[in-house]
């Protein structure tokens, strides 16, 4: 499984403050994981999220590949922008949307605050009114989208704090302009669903649901209740004009259905805990998803015959969907996390075979070729490194690709290499050191002397 970050069930964390109005200077984007967001990464659930945004990219003539799904780990039911380029969603949204269109109608209104260029007009607004007193103000806005990233109603409640401290009348300026965003990006939102022939429901769902916290203390409220501010006309709007459109009774097809059944599924199977997994997925379930879970958490749960018993259900998935990709990649996950690296690399190198574009299990099987110690395993991890990278750069790839030069006695490119996954992981003062030491031998001019040029004069807004 090429989920690294999920997987190991750990996640780095910086703090979130700031992240609003973070942008890059030279052409290069801080990630996200440098803004304090936990990211996880997974072929199967990006390319479910994919799917469910690229029709609604397209229809707001947003372009092809120019915006990212980012997964972020966190079991709040919340999604956010904060730039042109990301639409981030908790797990918990995904773990919590019972059906796709739930999901698609999140997606639908994030795309709505993006064309709006909502994050690019509350910059405007911090650097028009530059007084200490709006900064202040500000920075409690940052604080309690920081806690609905996070989860943490101490971060909010002290954003709340800060913001009730002084400048009101700013403030409450600052607040309805962003309710206005708010129905704005409803409102945009259901065009693009009704270009794309696809019912409102699962928007209009999910905002009602949280229509009851707008009465509730906010330290009690889901992130998705705080950072979209909901007002009972608003709804009403909404309501009307999801049921009056011509695709109101359009459902999600079966099979997309499945791929979000066993995206949850998948979810829970690496995340929760075991007897959690079993609770929600009882061996009296014998649907695809549950018995995918399952056999997640039987390698999860540990103990003599573990890895055996999760090997055999998942042989079982395979027989039952031989050219689903990530039936072999899970597969592979698994022999690899048991240290039977050599036995996984026929399941990834199927998982490949069968979805050629996934730049993760390109990485997945590099990482078991390299445990293969051979000099044509590394220069085939070398070409699937370099391949992954053109259109997604990950640190764990730049990482490997790092190992393999080394291995072949390429210490400069070694060392670019290094640079890159320091700077994309935000630590940039590892990520200069590495790649000031690289320009020193590369080739000036080249495509690698230019990475590490860009990020050796790189300067951090402050």
């Amino acid at each position: 499984m090429s989920m690294p970050s999920l997987a190991k069930r750990t996640w780095p964390k910086v703090a979130a403050l700031g992240s609003l109005i973070a942008t890059a200077t030279i052409g290069m984007t801080v990630p996200a994981v440098a803004q304090g967001l936990p990211l996880i990464r997974d072929s199967e659930i990006e390319g479910v999220l994919s799917d469910y945004a690229k029709p609604l990219f397209k229809a707001a003539g947003l372009g092809s590949g120019r915006i990212k799904m980012r997964i972020v780990q966190n079991d709040a039911f919340n999604a956010f922008v904060l730039d042109g380029k990301n639409v981030f969603v908790h797990t918990g949204t995904l773990m919590q949307a019972n059906t796709p269109n739930e999901v698609i109608g999140v997606i639908a209104h994030e795309t709505g605050h993006i064309t709006g260029g909502h994050m690019a007009a509350l910059r405007a607004r911090i650097a028009k009114d530059q007084t200490r007193a709006l900064l202040a103000q500000i920075l409690g806005i940052g604080l309690m989208v920081a806690g609905g990233v996070s989860g943490s109603d101490g971060l909010g409640g002290a954003g709340q704090g800060v913001m009730f401290g002084g400048g009101e009348v700013i403030m409450r300026s600052l607040l309805a302009e962003r309710r206005q965003q708010e129905s704005a990006a409803d409102q945009a939102g259901l065009t693009f669903l009704n270009a794309t022939k696809q019912s409102g429901r699962g928007m209009l769902a999910t905002f009602e649901r949280f229509a009851a916290q707008e009465y509730i203390s906010d330290a009690q409220k889901e992130a998705f209740a705080r950072s979209h501010p909901l007002s009972l006309d608003r709804l009403a709007r909404l309501r009307t004009l999801v049921e009056t459109s011509p695709y109101y009774a359009v459902k999600d097809g079966p099979e997309l259905q499945l791929r979000h059944d066993l995206m949850r599924a998948k979810l829970s199977g690496y995340l929760e805990k075991p007897d959690v997994v079993y609770n929600r997925y009882p061996e009296t379930d014998q649907t695809l998803p549950a018995r995918y879970a399952r056999a997640l958490a039987s390698f999860f749960r540990g103990g003599p015959g573990a890895l055996e018993t999760a090997l055999a259900q998942t042989d079982a998935l395979i027989a039952s969907r031989p050219s689903y990709p990530y039936f072999w990649e899970a597969k592979g996950d698994l022999l690899m996390r048991a240290g039977r690296t050599r036995e996984a690399i026929p399941a990834l190198r199927q998982a490949l075979k069968l979805d050629p574009n996934s730049s993760l299990i390109q990485v997945q099987l590099a990482g078991a070729l390299q445990e293969d110690q051979g000099e044509a395993a590394v220069t085939e991890s070398v070409g699937l490194l370099r391949k992954s990278l053109i259109d997604d750069e990950n640190s764990r790839a730049y990482r490997l690709l790092a190992n393999s030069y080394y291995k072949q006695g390429k210490r400069p490119e070694a060392d670019a290499m290094i640079a890159q996954a320091y700077f994309i992981e935000g630590d940039l003062k590892q990520a200069q050191l590495f790649a000031k030491r690289a320009q020193l031998k590369l080739r000036s001019g080249t495509p690698e002397w230019l990475k590490n040029d860009d990020i050796v004069n790189y300067k951090p807004q402050t």
